[in-house]
């Protein structure tokens, strides 16, 4: 039988605990405040700690870095309901045995308490650093808290880490954030971007040359693996690299060192390898154009991100934060149910990245006044370029999102329309100048519903009536 300290003031999960870990044979002492719980272990034995970020007086990291100091082999289990990346990070580099994000189930959070229990004590090392920086990575979803936590502890490791997830995801700020809060940080971030390299250059770009190696180079040059040692090497796009370049790059991850273009003395470097891709390597694998043993040496970790349409409820907290960035001087960012219920209708298929662009653009149409949907509509309807999947591919996921968020019945159709419409309508208008009558025509419609239409989805000021 072990003895447990449980530190919240939500009695609800205290009570969920003894409950649970009583179950399992062990008993629980109870504490609201941080300062409570120390008192707890000064005068009595623990054998694991769960304790919570968010307490009255004391805040659980400040309680976290005192628990390690007094007593270092004692495991705490971090657990938080307004999780951010920088929390998760503090939480493992202070020497949290995990960190766990509300709302969880008792059952996982008892397997936790288990495994904890089953240690000798906690993490073997412990960083001290604090970091304090902004992190630019958003959101308070239960898919993004996984990634702040993953990120932490890939962080706190050397392993290559491989990067996944759908273009726009912000796979880049997943490596930056790797390597602020790394051992490396001190050390260079050195991003290399293969699928814009020419194949022809490639090898040089990454290993260096020497002299001679081939027409033209007149210099050593020193590549960008060196350039990186003591930082971090992030390969974007590793799913583009050539295959002599992936034999290249599966020596220097099993042995640090590489030969520059045209030498046969091996150099060494100490850089940590982060991998990106939006495409999925084991189909390429089976392909025969990615290598197999390279594939599983970069996922020493993985961290796959999920796309916008998964997390929904972080739109409202995206938008917020990009509109403040595009206007700095307003003073108010409070986004209208309307417009928040228009950008999480949307399929978003480019993700974050769209999401980003499409707000910039609005506050420029919106000119230091609130954000109104007839902003974003504007947006669509100037935006050139094909869009990144086939439409019959993003009118099913955005169905699949819209069912899945358990939408009203007889309210399919309809919001589909009312997310339609619109841009068509303005991308006609605009194609025809303004004529209505020469829309009307073109949209195989009458005069008047044309015009009903404008007038439902208030768009009579797009056009005139000539």
């Amino acid at each position: 039988m072990k003895h447990v300290l449980v530190i919240d003031d939500e009695a609800a999960i205290c009570w969920g605990f003894q409950q649970f870990l009583g179950d399992a044979g062990h008993t629980v002492s109870i504490a609201g405040t941080a300062e409570e719980g120390l008192r707890a272990a000064e005068g009595d034995v623990f054998d694991a700690v769960v304790l919570d970020v968010r307490l009255p007086g004391m805040d659980g990291l400040t309680a976290l870095a005192e628990f390690r100091r007094r007593w270092p082999k004692l495991p705490v289990t971090v657990m938080t309901a307004f999780g951010d990346l920088d929390t998760a990070v503090q939480a493992i580099q202070r020497g949290a045995f995990e960190y766990l994000t509300k709302p969880f189930s008792l059952d996982q959070a008892v397997s936790v308490v288990e495994r904890a229990l089953a240690t000798n004590g906690g993490p073997t090392e412990t960083a001290s650093r604090v970091f304090d920086a902004e992190s630019p990575l958003l959101g308070s979803s239960p898919e993004m808290q996984r990634v702040f936590k993953e990120i932490a502890l890939a962080a706190a490791s050397d392993l290559p880490v491989l990067i996944g997830g759908e273009t726009g995801t912000g796979k880049e700020l997943v490596a930056r954030a790797i390597h602020r809060h790394g051992r490396q940080h001190k050390g260079a971030f050195v991003p290399v971007f293969l699928g814009a390299l020419n194949e022809a250059v490639i090898e040089s770009e990454l290993f260096g040359h020497v002299r001679g190696a081939f027409t033209g180079a007149t210099d050593d040059r020193t590549g960008l693996i060196a350039q990186a040692t003591g930082g971090t090497l992030f390969l974007d796009e590793i799913g583009d690299a050539p295959a002599a370049v992936q034999v290249k790059l599966l020596r220097f991850l099993e042995t640090g060192e590489f030969f520059p273009v045209g030498s046969s003395t091996p150099r060494q470097a100490t850089a940590r390898v982060l991998a990106a891709t939006h495409r999925r390597l084991p189909e390429l694998i089976e392909d025969g154009t990615f290598r197999e043993d390279l594939y599983f040496r970069l996922r020493g970790w993985e961290i796959v991100l999920p796309a916008l349409r998964e997390r929904t409820t972080d739109i409202p907290l995206l938008t917020a934060a990009f509109w403040k960035q595009a206007c700095p001087d307003r003073g108010d960012y409070n986004l209208s149910s309307e417009v928040q219920a228009a950008l999480v209708e949307r399929v978003w298929p480019g993700n974050v990245r769209e999401l980003r662009a499409t707000i910039e653009r609005a506050a420029l149409l919106a000119r230091g006044g609130p954000l109104v949907v007839e902003h974003l509509l504007a947006v669509d309807a100037k935006s050139s370029g094909l869009p990144a999947l086939p439409l019959d591919q993003v009118v099913t996921a955005w169905i699949q999102q819209r069912l899945a968020n358990g939408v009203a019945d007889g309210d399919l159709l309809r919001s589909f329309y009312g997310l339609v419409e619109p841009p068509v309508l303005i991308a006609v208008l605009s194609a025809c100048h303004g004529n209505r009558a020469a829309a009307a025509r073109m949209l195989g419609i009458d005069r008047t519903t044309l015009r009903s239409k404008l007038r439902a989805y208030g768009l009579d000021s797009a056009s005139d009536d000539g």
